[in-house]
């Protein structure tokens, strides 16, 4: 454990979670994480005071077993935990809290123990009447020899000698400090001497007192020792049950540490699941200072790291495992909480060089032990930095290529940094790898820190040794002798992983749009409910008052005193008059061409202006207010509209750079062939590379054949022999 700690740079995390524990002790916890988790959080929600300080008691309890008597100080480390789970257990706890708490029941004789001790950890007065008596007989003989000092400090011989007239306590004696030439006045022993070359001095006319103290001391050990015998004699007979509380304390400790730890950095715990999604959101990694919190999607069973050197890729894999590891035993950190990690029975970090001179063991040699062991264990999760580390890198991708497919198909996880564009290529189209880049800022020649998903990422190996002082004529002769071809195929991964962040850039910001759209529609739907209410009432109300009038003119009519009858009339008409007829306000957009109605004319827009508008009305033309005008038929002419055509031509989402035939026959490979110049060009890339084999040279004729008759392809010719040589062509589109 403290090895993968270090691995993964968290000792100073550890170290400072420890720090809050009661006592030492490992972080490991034992028993269902998920049930600590609730404990935990049950916790967080109350205020009580700290655990104390208590030492380990492991080898105390064996001295019990083997009915040994403790010390009276080893008795008050039990105490202590007596004492403080006596307190929890007057806390007004519920839940799972509560039930924890309730099934402790402290035996009434260890109780009775605790009480001896005051919170210094000495007897109490009254628990033993003689050894109340000899404390009570050396304070008076303390007393005694302060005042016998006090007298002797105040005579006139010894003045002259007398650097202040202080009583000195010195290794356990009361003693005076003296000038040289003391010892013509008084008789006494030097125990010490200050800094400026003075005496501490123990006059020998207190040595009677001093023995009468020395004595009083020892028959106090005895009466301890007694008492301490008594007590250990009851806790073996109470043995289980202090095993029980002493590894209690250790479950509480654990708690409130984390939980104080989690409060001093604003740390968040996050509880492991059987789920198989693996997700960082804002995760940062405790080690750094000022970090970049990285969001990272884990859902799959391989992750595969690639791009610029320096660019946070190895940071990135220990992030993933350090989450890991502090989720499994409830350690908090700095991530958002909506970040979800799997339980993994075992972490392994491959990230040293393996080679040991002693043991007859290369680089590659320990890479491949390491490796081994792998398939024989399940639920893992495995970091693997630099995984071409040590052997040919073209051997070497092969060879992985192979073992991390038959690792894909057991419960394993795998998170692999790597240069290796031919291992990255090879492994791109599988569903179960998913391809990271670590982008690089050309603008200010620096690593962004950020990570690209679904692309190969360059390694910038030449600008990164220019970053860090190669010099530049170096560089220079180092890019021609590497290659033209092999940095056009680096400016192809490039341009595809610029193309892939401008799409991701296009996509967020689409996605903005949608989620504007869709609070606008929201808000929208909500005005049209209240305005149906508010429509809904007011009809109600017409109904009523319309009612109410008809009424009253109904009265009218029955009425027979003509007076009477206009006076129910008149009623009702007031009735009718104090109707509010609700006024439903309609917001009309106004278009150059529309037919509109002014007063009582009728006239066309011919332009619009703010809140005026130019009306043709009857060849006259007339500037109006828009809130005077109202629509009326429609445009005397109606503008022809062109249709429209659009064209919706998909971005491939995997599209690579390289397509593997081998092992395909001649109509399944050209098939394959046509689809992918398609998704190339489409994407837009200008070379690409096929590999095809050697074989029995049918599948290479079928390819040739093909690529001569292809519209779009411009050239071809045979790999380089690092690429693949005769069994590869790189295409030009």
């Amino acid at each position: 454990m403290t090895e993968l700690i270090n691995k993964l740079d968290l000792e100073q995390h550890i170290s400072k979670l420890k720090s809050f524990f009661a006592r030492e002790k490992d972080i490991i916890f034992e028993g269902d994480v998920s049930y600590h988790y609730k404990l935990i959080s049950e916790l967080s929600n109350y205020t009580f005071k700290d655990a104390p300080k208590v030492a380990n008691l492991d080898s105390q309890l064996m001295h019990i077993q083997k009915l040994g008597v403790l010390k009276i100080y080893e008795i008050y480390e039990f105490v202590k935990i007596i004492n403080y789970f006596a307190y929890l257990k007057r806390q007004r706890f519920e839940g799972g809290l509560f039930a924890w708490f309730e099934k402790i029941e402290i035996p009434s004789e260890i109780l009775k123990v605790s009480e001896y001790f005051d919170d210094k950890g000495e007897i109490k007065s009254g628990v033993n009447e003689e050894l109340d008596s000899v404390n009570h007989a050396l304070y008076k003989n303390k007393e005694e020899i302060r005042t016998y000092l006090q007298k002797l400090i105040h005579t006139q011989k010894l003045q002259p000698y007398l650097v202040d007239n202080q009583i000195h306590l010195v290794n356990g004696d009361e003693a005076l400090l003296l000038r040289g030439g003391f010892n013509h006045i008084l008789k006494g022993s030097i125990v010490d001497r200050s800094q400026g070359g003075f005496f501490y001095v123990v006059p020998h006319t207190i040595s009677e007192l001093k023995q009468k103290r020395d004595d009083l001391q020892n028959h106090k050990l005895e009466l301890v020792y007694k008492i301490s015998k008594e007590i250990s004699s009851t806790f073996n007979k109470w043995l289980k049950f202090l095993q029980f509380i002493n590894k209690e304390f250790d479950k509480i400790d654990h708690y409130l540490a984390r939980i104080s730890f989690s409060r001093s950095g604003d740390l968040n715990f996050i509880l492991p699941t059987n789920s198989k999604t693996h997700t960082l959101v804002e995760f940062c990694h405790p080690a750094l200072h000022h970090p970049k919190p990285i969001t990272i999607d884990f859902s799959k069973k391989v992750i595969m790291l690639t791009g610029v050197n320096a660019g946070g890729k190895t940071m990135v894999l220990k992030s993933l495992l350090s989450s890991v590891l502090m989720s499994k035993y409830l350690v908090p950190f700095r991530a958002n909480k909506k970040s979800q990690i799997p339980h993994f029975k075992h972490i392994e970090a491959i990230l040293d060089d393996p080679q040991n001179v002693k043991n007859d063991i290369s680089t590659f040699a320990g890479r491949m032990v390491q490796f081994s062991t792998l398939f024989s264990k399940d639920y893992y999760i495995v970091g693997v930095d630099e995984i071409e580390l040590g052997t040919d890198s073209d051997e070497a991708a092969v060879l992985f290529h192979t073992i991390i497919e038959e690792l894909i198909k057991k419960n394993i996880k795998v998170i692999i940094t790597t240069h290796h564009k031919r291992l990255a290529a090879m492994l791109s189209g599988n569903n179960e790898v998913e391809l990271y880049a670590a982008l690089y800022d050309e603008v200010n020649e620096k690593p962004t820190y950020e990570f690209l998903q679904g692309t190969i990422g360059r390694s910038y190996a030449f600008e990164t040794a220019g970053r860090y002082g190669i010099p530049k004529y170096i560089i220079e002769k180092t890019k021609v002798a590497y290659g033209e071809d092999k940095f056009k195929l680096n400016e192809l991964i490039q341009k595809s992983a610029t193309l892939e962040m401008e799409l991701k850039l296009k996509i967020e910001k689409l996605d903005n749009e949608i989620a504007n759209t869709l609070r606008l529609k929201d808000s929208l739907k909500n005005q049209r409910d209240e305005f149906q209410e508010e429509l809904n009432t007011s009809k109600a109300k017409l109904h009523k008052e319309y009612q109410q009038a008809i009424n009253e003119a109904r009265a009218a009519i029955k009425a027979k005193d003509v007076s009477e009858s206009h006076r129910y009339l008149n009623a009702a008409s007031k009735f009718v008059k104090n109707v509010e007829t609700p006024q439903i306000k309609e917001d009309v957009v106004f278009e150059v061409g529309d037919m509109v109605k002014y007063k009582s004319s009728k006239g066309e827009i011919l332009s619009i202006k703010g809140e005026k508008a130019f009306v043709d009305i009857d060849g006259i033309k007339m500037q109006v207010f828009l809130k005077e005008l109202k629509k009326s038929g429609v445009p005397k002419t109606t503008p022809k509209q062109k249709p429209k055509t659009t064209l919706n031509v998909e971005k491939p989402t995997n599209a690579g750079v390289s397509l593997d035939l081998h092992g395909l026959r001649s109509d399944e490979a050209i098939e394959q062939l046509d689809k992918f110049i398609s998704d190339c060009l489409i994407a837009g890339f200008d070379e690409v590379l096929v590999y095809h084999g050697i074989g029995t040279g049918k599948l290479s004729f079928a390819v040739k054949e093909f690529l001569r008759t292809h519209p779009k392809v411009k050239s071809f010719t045979d790999a380089h022999p690092s690429q693949g040589g005769f069994g590869a062509k790189v295409v030009k589109l």
